[in-house]
């Protein structure tokens, strides 16, 4: 028996990066994964990249799950009805893990301005895909969840304090999911549903991998325009640590938590896909990153 056979769940954002490798570790497990995001065969989103949710479906079908490919933009209200008016329909009202990761962020995000010259509108449409998609999936799923007495929903974000990240609003975005899923386990402990923020390294994700003009067969050659990328952990690594948490009996004791790949991998004994085990807390520590 897989530890997560029969047990239902949503990834939002799952088209690439993070998302897809979550996606593809709780199929692993076993269980069955609503595939969701903006970029379907035929239309890809305005992000401009060839994944689809199609084929993170078929990986995660490859990997032993039931993948369920539904196109959705989280942030159009109606269509997160839509989503999980569906499950309720298709699984009996019955939901046991929300994965957001739903950003669309980067190209907007205006790195060496201070945010009075970032532009505005930009920096207020990171809210709105980064955030505000997290709130409106949050808000429909927690239902099913509390009808069960069980759930779990992650927030996947970037770091695990509250200390500035380079941009105001990037940085706002990123700390505002980790309130979040504080925020929501205040509210859901009573119902047994656990909540917590989860944060990979520096992710080895398929856009990363371009911008260095590398592929996973040669990414260490990357290292030459920057070292730190040495450090770095594929999508798989979180994705291993989510299906953990999402195993775990005793994820209550974490509801609240703020917590990172790393950390779970001592915790939990998993490795990333060559077999290590990448520590981005002690790298950045020793580099003088969170000083």
């Amino acid at each position: 028996m897989k530890p997560l056979q029969g047990k239902i769940a949503v990834v939002a954002g799952a088209t690439r990066g993070a998302g897809r490798g979550i996606a593809v570790k709780l199929g692993e497990a076993g269980a069955t994964v609503y595939v969701t995001g903006r970029s379907v065969r035929g239309s890809l989103s305005d992000m401009g990249r060839a994944e689809t949710i199609e084929e993170t479906a078929e990986l995660v079908a490859a990997a032993g799950g039931v993948g369920i490919a539904v196109r959705t933009d989280y942030s159009v209200e109606s269509e997160v009805r839509a989503l999980f008016d569906r499950i309720a329909l298709e699984q009996g009202s019955r939901l046991d893990i929300l994965v957001n990761d739903v950003w669309g962020g980067d190209p907007l995000t205006m790195w060496e301005q201070p945010f009075w010259e970032h532009s505005l509108h930009d920096g207020l449409l990171i809210q709105k895909r980064g955030v505000h998609t997290h709130m409106i999936a949050s808000y429909y799923a927690a239902p099913l969840m509390i009808d069960n007495n069980s759930g779990l929903i992650i927030e996947i974000t970037d770091g695990f304090d509250y200390r500035y990240r380079g941009s105001l609003y990037y940085s706002l975005a990123k700390i505002s999911v980790i309130h979040l899923a504080q925020a929501m386990a205040a509210d859901l402990r009573p119902h047994q549903v656990a909540s917590v923020a989860v944060s990979p390294g520096f992710l080895r994700s398929e856009a990363m991998l371009e911008h260095f003009g590398v592929t996973e067969e040669n990414w260490r050659d990357a290292a030459g325009k920057d070292p730190h990328f040495l450090m770095s952990e594929t999508p798989a690594y979180i994705g291993r640590a989510v299906a953990a948490l999402a195993a775990d009996p005793k994820i209550m004791e974490k509801t609240g938590s703020i917590l990172t790949s790393w950390g779970l991998s001592e915790e939990y004994r998993f490795t990333d896909e060559d077999g290590s085990r990448p520590h981005w807390g002690n790298y950045a520590a020793e580099q003088g990153f969170y000083k």
